[in-house]
């Protein structure tokens, strides 16, 4: 399970303490300290994004009361001046057709996304605290130490009592065999797949592309020839398996669906993200790898999208933008969260006590490139404007943060544990109603992995908060080390699905999390 940011304790085996350590981000400038200074900025931002409608009001006043004031010879003398020029006429609308011709052969086809499903476990899979605990203790693989330091991190972690584990997981001692990890997969996967086709009416037969992502567990057959099997898709299907790319593999599964989406016309691609737990639960006692015990739970998800003009009609959403980046080439980066044996020669993935601070430069880099492509031009003005008068003249100002709670009206953060959602809240100014949808996430189902930017966004539709042309961020991170964003407009007002993850609980949430 490669976990995408959570907060990182000290690697050793032998302390009983439990030492959690955050790596904390540069405090922000508040810039709502003052009431005056809100509205200017407001303003600001008002007059500079409508900046053009406002210089085209007089100009149209004008041509509009020059129009109004012509009579029938002004008309007969424009009509024998264009007549006089038909040449030049019959060239530039020429060149106009020609051009707009281009553009419709070339522009990238819009990608829809039709609807998705999250995959909710039998109450039976349910692992409260003090059941874990008590399976924990029973194994006989862990010294008390380890024991400790696992109910402190379930303490604080921000997880709740109704989260799932696998059934081999639940045994006793636990049975973590090949066969249990098919099973699990088997039935998250085709949970997730049953609901989206029984929802959308569509034919397994009509898929044409299939990407699937679980980092962890990748057998032959692979996961998605498991679903090609189950569902009896096509022959001449373009499916692909992503292993190994960490809980932001997810966006990567989008971005590589959409790339064939604009090859392939006419036709559905269902990306399915999840994570194996069965293979991958640790039984040693090194502090670094427990972590991901603690914080990985049973989930899935399975979207539709298309290219299809006429599923715009019916689709909840269309994909505007994907940025992706990947700091693998930074050699702490690559090794910050590790899949590898500890000394007793258990296998785990180890989580670097920098992973707060690699995580926190690859939101950097990620936000940078996505500024400019989401952010009112009001917002990247005073960005720039910052940005050079310190490199000028060298002042001591501090940049300015852009305000993303412009550019988007919901945040779904990976909620791979309670620090990097206490960090992207603080760093990116956000209120706690933004990041509401990621701790709740985290605490009915855990941190899912890939999917969890999904529950996410049922959670936001559950509440009945997704509104036409709302914008949506979708941000995770992952192994490697990765930070990837998804940008998704609504096409109406959007509701939950039947069989959603919350139709159970959503009117329980939001819950206050102790701290």
């Amino acid at each position: 399970m490669n976990q995408g940011g959570v907060a990182t304790t000290n690697g050793g085996s032998g302390s009983g303490s439990v030492g959690v350590q955050i790596h904390q981000s540069r405090r922000l400038p508040d810039f709502l300290q003052s009431v005056n200074l809100k509205y200017v900025k407001l303003g600001y931002h008002y007059l500079i994004s409508n900046l053009l409608t406002l210089c085209f009001i007089p100009l149209i006043a004008v041509i509009s009361i020059e129009v109004s004031q012509m009579n029938l010879d002004d008309l007969r003398q424009l009509w024998v001046h264009l007549q006089y020029n038909l040449a030049s006429i019959i060239i530039c609308s020429a060149i106009l057709v020609f051009g707009l011709t281009v553009y419709i052969m070339t522009r990238p086809r819009p990608v829809y996304l039709v609807d998705y499903s999250c995959y909710r476990a039998p109450d039976h899979l349910k692992a409260p605290y003090g059941r874990f605990m008590d399976h924990s203790k029973l194994t006989g693989d862990f010294d008390e130490s380890s024991l400790e330091f696992q109910r402190k991190i379930l303490e604080r972690s921000g997880l709740g009592e109704e989260t799932y584990v696998p059934k081999a997981m639940h045994n006793i001692p636990p049975t973590p065999s090949m066969a249990a990890a098919r099973e699990e997969a088997e039935e998250v996967m085709f949970g997730a797949l049953d609901i989206l086709f029984h929802n959308t009416n569509v034919k397994p037969k009509d898929i044409g592309i299939l990407v699937v992502n679980c980092s962890l567990f990748n057998p032959t057959p692979s996961l998605s020839a498991m679903i090609v099997n189950k569902y009896k898709l096509r022959g001449n299907i373009r499916s692909f398996n992503l292993g190994g790319m960490g809980c932001s593999a997810g966006v990567i599964a989008v971005d590589l669906a959409k790339d064939m989406l604009q090859v392939h016309r006419n036709t559905y691609a269902v990306v399915v993200s999840t994570e194996n737990i069965t293979q991958n639960w640790y039984f040693g006692n090194k502090k670094s790898m427990l972590i991901p015990n603690c914080l990985f739970r049973v989930g899935g998800s399975a979207v539709l999208l298309s290219n299809k003009s006429k599923d715009r009609r019916r689709a909840k959403y269309k994909l505007i933008h994907v940025v992706r980046t990947h700091r693998g080439a930074d050699d702490k980066a690559f090794r910050c969260v590790y899949q590898e044996q500890d000394d007793a020669g258990k296998t785990g993935v180890s989580l670097s006590k920098d992973l707060m601070a690699i995580a926190g430069g690859a939101l950097k880099t990620n936000i940078t490139t996505l500024g400019p492509l989401v952010l009112p031009i009001s917002e990247q003005l005073l960005f720039f404007t910052t940005l050079v008068v310190k490199k000028l003249f060298n002042a001591g100002i501090k940049p300015y943060i852009p305000d993303f709670k412009l550019a988007f009206d919901h945040f779904c953060i990976h909620a791979g544990g309670r620090a990097v959602i206490d960090e992207l809240e603080k760093n990116l100014q956000l209120l706690p109603i933004h990041v509401e949808a990621s701790r709740m996430t985290l605490h009915r189902f855990g941190n899912t992995s890939s999917s969890s930017i999904w529950y996410e966004l049922a959670y936001i539709e559950a509440k009945g908060r997704m509104r036409k042309r709302n914008r949506v961020w979708q941000i995770a991170f992952g192994s490697g080390f990765k930070c990837n964003s998804a940008v998704w407009e609504a096409l109406r007002n959007v509701k939950s699905s039947s069989n959603g993850p919350w139709e159970d609980s959503i009117d329980m949430y939001p819950v206050k999390i102790n701290t």
